[in-house]
């Protein structure tokens, strides 16, 4: 199975289940910028624990590796849990959506995307992946989210408003991070 047939299949199951999703991490920021190779899928979901058990039914054990245990304290914690399809090795990270601030507005402000010919799909709106990159690059310091970053505002960089990532920004704690990638840009780095 390829990547994206897997996410097509993933988002067949997310739209005929109801449950708010959005794609975030590479898959959106390549809609958004420059495309690059990914080794996993990430969504952000609402999961309501009565969705738990048709969810972990739409993933078959003869196909995929799902844990209810890792779902069901995915909810609690608002934490993560993923999917794995073994015999091709790809996973999907879904994360479960903050209950607060950033992370409540984001699926609200979620776009439908084509990302290929008949896979049309929810992906976090750009400026919502340009904050995220910020906190995965703060976290980890890897160049390939200010990368990303840098892709999207000269791809997309008309459409992002600017205002609504500084806001957020300055209460994330990565200002500095933002003006840094509005430096790198506008240098043409």
């Amino acid at each position: 199975m390829e990547q994206l047939d897997l996410l097509t299949q993933v988002v067949e199951i997310l739209n005929r289940l109801n449950i708010p999703y959005m794609v975030v991490g590479s898959y959106a920021s390549g809609a958004w910028g420059e495309p690059r190779f990914t080794y996993d899928i990430d969504i952000v979901v609402a999961l309501a624990a009565s969705a738990v058990g048709p969810l972990i039914e739409a993933f078959p054990p003869s196909d995929f590796y799902i844990s209810e245990d890792a779902v069901r304290q995915a909810i609690a914690h608002r934490g993560q849990f993923n999917v794995i399809h073994p015999s091709s090795g790809w996973k999907i990270d879904f994360m479960i959506q903050a209950a607060e601030g950033w992370g409540e507005q984001q699926l609200s402000r979620r776009k439908m995307v084509e990302l290929r010919p008949g896979l049309v799909a929810y992906v976090g709106a750009p400026e919502d992946i340009i904050l995220s990159k910020m906190l995965y690059y703060q976290e980890g310091g890897s160049e390939k989210h200010l990368r990303d970053i840098a892709g999207i505002l000269r791809i997309s960089g008309s459409m992002v408003d600017r205002d609504y990532v500084a806001k957020w920004a300055q209460e994330l704690g990565v200002s500095e991070i933002w003006r840094a990638v509005l430096e790198r840009v506008g240098a043409g780095k």
